[in-house]
């Protein structure tokens, strides 16, 4: 009988987050586009309730400080809006406060998501160069923010929704720059539909060794995306489903239906966020369908194996508390499985990440525990053991956790 867990003493390897998020610094676009577009970039204002809110594109999109920066505070804390910069921590948004928080939280690594502009860079502007110059600075700022992380910070780079050409160059660029993967909100040709062109992108992907990754809540329809005043009821069924896997099952069906992986056998994708509970269900239910459907239309000739088959060879899900889906583990693919924080945002535990993670892996093997918080993320991210800088010795003295 495998050796079950029962505390993170006994895990012996270095844990790594591998959904965490920046929240971008209020002067990352201004100080970084060119002249010509600051009047549109980005920007930090203060809003009518004292709180500090981003205003993109000239008031096109307003989004709080709210919810996306919460680490040290109690649920009675939380608020919507009305959140300030001064007032969060600083490892929300400085890599060497990061590397503090890190430590407190007993975190080796972590791989880092955006946090305003997490729905997609078509936030920051549907103008095609406007989105490209914001696009290109914040990938910039991100693999800045790695370099100052010992190792220990690494970033995934945000594609533009401008069409292929434009994800291609920003492709080559998110190379050059060191980023461990890219991140999508739409598809490379710039819609939530799959067309033939895609392709161009995907095989580049495939052939650079990069995961693309998929958030939650960044590529939905526009009706699902429209989320509601998040004090309104309505936003706890909205934001409640999508935990459960209403965004992801709807993805990961039309990724495994859309012929891509049959061409890019090699491409690899992460549903970040998106839970693991929703998996077993969902591929019984599309294998069924396959094999019930398959002669009706095209299916029996462009697909060769499972859907099911399918997922378990390319895509990957990461969760942040999911008991559910670690009760069926048996019917999950283990090693495309990857734990995470989810620092600095409201569905964070920091500075107790360990005792959530001790609380909801309790019994599950300790070997399928080592390599869904550790071994899963360093081989999608490729994280060799010298990225992973040194672990961490626990809490710093020189500085305890403050709660806001």
């Amino acid at each position: 009988m495998a050796k079950p867990f029962c505390s993170v003493a006994e895990l012996g390897v270095p844990l790594i987050d591998a959904d965490a998020h920046v929240q971008e610094p209020p002067d990352l676009w201004v100080d970084r586009v060119p002249a010509s577009w600051r009047d549109r970039a980005p920007r930090v204002e203060q809003g009518a309730d004292g709180g500090d809110q981003w205003v993109f594109d000239g008031g096109a999109a307003v989004r709080p400080i709210g919810l996306s920066a919460t680490a040290g505070q109690h649920v009675v804390q939380f608020r919507a809006a009305g959140g300030r910069y001064a007032d969060m921590r600083a490892g929300s948004y400085e890599a060497k406060a990061r590397l503090v928080d890190l430590d407190a939280d007993g975190i080796a690594a972590q791989v880092l998501f955006p946090s305003m502009t997490l729905e997609g860079a078509r936030l920051c502007a549907r103008d095609r160069a406007l989105q490209r110059v914001c696009v290109r600075a914040y990938n910039e700022w991100l693999a800045e923010f790695c370099e100052d992380g010992e190792g220990r910070l690494h970033g995934l780079a945000v594609m533009p929704t401008t069409g292929v050409d434009d994800a291609l160059d920003e492709l080559e660029e998110a190379l050059a720059l060191g980023h461990r993967g890219v991140l999508l909100s739409a598809f490379p040709n710039g819609s939530r539909a799959p067309e033939p062109d895609d392709e161009r992108f995907w095989g580049a992907v495939e052939a650079a060794g990069l995961p693309a990754a998929v958030h939650l809540g960044s590529f939905v329809t526009p009706r699902v995306s429209r989320w509601p005043d998040t004090q309104r009821l309505e936003f706890l069924a909205l934001a409640g489903a999508a935990k459960a896997g209403a965004h992801a099952i709807e993805l990961a069906a039309t990724l495994l239906f859309a012929g891509i992986f049959e061409r890019c056998p090699g491409l690899r994708v992460l549903l970040a966020e998106a839970g693991i509970g929703w998996i077993p269900t969902a591929l019984e239910q599309l294998d069924a369908m396959f094999l019930r459907y398959r002669w009706v239309g095209e299916a029996a000739e462009r697909m060769q194996a499972l859907p099911s088959e399918v997922f378990r060879r390319h895509l990957w899900a990461s969760f942040i508390t999911d008991r559910v889906g670690l009760e069926h583990l048996d019917r999950l693919p283990v090693a495309h499985v990857l734990w995470s924080t989810d620092y600095p945002h409201d569905t964070c535990d920091w500075p107790n990440s360990r005792l959530t993670l001790e609380a909801q892996f309790r019994g599950v093997p300790l070997d399928a525990v080592r390599a869904m918080v550790s071994a899963n993320a360093a081989t999608l991210y490729r994280l060799e053991a010298a990225s992973l800088g040194s672990a961490p010795a626990g809490l710093k003295t020189s500085e305890s956790p403050r709660t806001v």
